[in-house]
């Protein structure tokens, strides 16, 4: 039967194709789609230049994971007494720390590594993709020469990179990003002195807690009043007070202005009490990450690429063979994001137009691993305000929860946010020790279409973190229990009592 070919920007599909999809970038998006679609038996290339496994094993979620567990070590000795034991200061090693991190990449890479999926049937080319045609992609080798494949179907998962602004002197001020870090710190034997960390975000937060555990004066600089702009007001100040509490120096309200060196390394900033000058043995620029969008050819066949690539529900580009997935498609900029929109990405260049996952917005949580973390899912009370929604708010303190006080580790919060007078929920946010495992259970009750009276039905081990969730629904529940019905109730047992 022969196989109608379609167009594209004025362009006929070749009669047959090399490959049922090609898959461009092997971090979450790109190595979950070309999986699914080598299981269900496609003929499927992976295209990646650079490191197998993306920023979030090579540059990301995982070392950054690992020195913040090195950090809170650290931590804990000096806060010993919290648990009954005796304060000590740690004898760090910063080179041995840095081993450390270098050992859990190295542990994990096989899950993501070219071997693992060539034996699930991937077909796994290093070098750079550049489109030539809506069907065809050129590869440039990294061992030389040149390619071409052709495809029915294209998954774009090419990620973001770090923003860097045009700063007076950035160019000169050997500024680290978060991609650049982890060799950076890797080369040294002993840990900054003074580091000096612009961007008050959750790689900010995260990074400038550690570092200052470690043994480094950090200074966050931020542009806006408060850290963590995105996540609730009370949340943040919370972090924010935990940080300053460490030794963090955190300027809010203050715009980077300049760098100098003359000698000493030196960032101006302009803050509302006017200029202030820090002197710094290392610089992290972590104000956030922008879709990686050039040189692959796309806005020469058609796609747009203004700031991400514009999808549609089903991850379709202007071209709807063409498909994006994770960071480079937006709006999320998470592993877990990411990961989703590859699977959803990878089903729909398979089967399309007889199968495509519902276009549906998806239940998407976030997490900060500082100390205490933070964690939200849907709307806060900021955002719900922000769009005119109706909410009614529950609140749960953790120093309700007895494994919190088991563990001193009391302090924090819940916020759930429900469709006034009913239990559907809205968002919930989390403040508190290990606030992205509590948050687990709102996400999982939203994406179900669950209510928190359906939460508080279920049964959590005793005494857990998770409980956490359903005490807060508890409390919900008991701020709705009507006059009326407890009127009914005293009425009917003082009965039963035959008085």
């Amino acid at each position: 039967m022969a196989i109608r070919r379609p167009r594209a920007n004025g362009v006929a599909a070749p009669r047959k194709f090399d490959r049922n999809v090609i898959v461009i970038g092997a971090g979450s998006a790109g190595l979950t789609a070309a999986y699914l679609a080598a299981k269900a038996g496609a003929k499927v290339t992976l295209i990646e230049a650079h490191k197998m496994g993306g920023d979030c094993l090579n540059t990301g979620c995982v070392p950054s994971k690992a020195l913040i567990k090195s950090a809170r070590a650290a931590a804990a000795a000096r806060e010993a007494s919290r648990y009954g034991l005796k304060d000590a200061e740690p004898a760090i090693d910063f080179a041995e720390v840095m081993a450390r991190v270098r050992g859990v990449i190295d542990a994990i890479r096989p899950h993501d590594s070219e071997e693992t999926f060539e034996g699930y049937g991937v077909d796994v080319v290093r070098g750079y993709a550049r489109f030539v045609d809506p069907w065809t992609v050129e590869i440039k080798l990294n061992h030389g020469g040149f390619s071409r494949l052709t495809a029915r179907h294209f998954v774009v998962a090419t990620g973001s990179e770090p923003i860097v602004p045009s700063i007076d002197g950035v160019e000169d001020s050997a500024y680290l990003t978060s991609e650049t870090l982890w060799d950076a710190m890797s080369e040294r034997q002993t840990i900054p002195e003074r580091f000096v960390i612009i961007g008050g975000g959750p790689i900010g937060c995260e990074l400038a807690q550690s570092f200052q555990r470690l043994g480094s004066q950090v200074t966050v600089v931020e542009q806006s009043e408060r850290l963590l702009g995105k996540e609730d007001g009370e949340a943040a100040n919370l972090v924010r007070e935990r940080m300053e509490a460490e030794g963090v120096t955190v300027l809010a309200s203050h715009e980077a202005l300049r760098f100098e060196r003359d000698g000493q390394s030196r960032l101006v900033a302009k803050g509302p009490d006017g200029d202030v000058t820090l002197i710094y043995d290392a610089l992290l620029i972590g104000i956030g990450r922008k879709a990686r969008l050039s040189g692959y050819g796309l806005e020469a066949i058609g796609v747009d690429t203004e700031k991400t690539i514009a999808v549609d529900g089903k991850l379709q580009s202007a071209l709807p063979h063409i498909y994006a997935a994770g960071d480079v498609a937006g709006p999320f900029q998470f592993t877990h994001a990411a990961g989703f929109q590859g699977m959803k990405a990878g089903y729909s260049a398979l089967f399309a137009p007889f199968y495509t996952p519902s276009a549906a917005e998806p239940v998407m949580p976030r997490a900060t691993y500082t100390e205490p973390e933070v964690a939200s899912v849907g709307l806060n009370e900021a955002s719900a305000k922000e769009q005119g929604i109706a909410y009614e708010l529950t609140r749960f303190e953790m120093s309700e929860l007895e494994r919190a006080v088991a563990e001193s580790e009391t302090e924090g919060f819940i916020k759930v946010l429900t469709k006034p007078g009913g239990d559907r929920i809205l968002g919930a946010v989390v403040v508190a020790a290990n606030a992205a495992e509590i948050l687990t259970s709102f996400t999982i009750a939203m994406n179900q279409n669950m209510g928190l009276a359906k939460l508080m039905a279920v049964i959590f081990p005793y005494p857990s973190w998770a409980e956490a969730a359903k005490l807060a629904a508890q409390e919900h529940a008991l701020a709705h229990v009507s006059e009326r019905l407890i009127g009914v109730a005293r009425r009917y047992l003082k009965w039963q009592r035959g008085s």
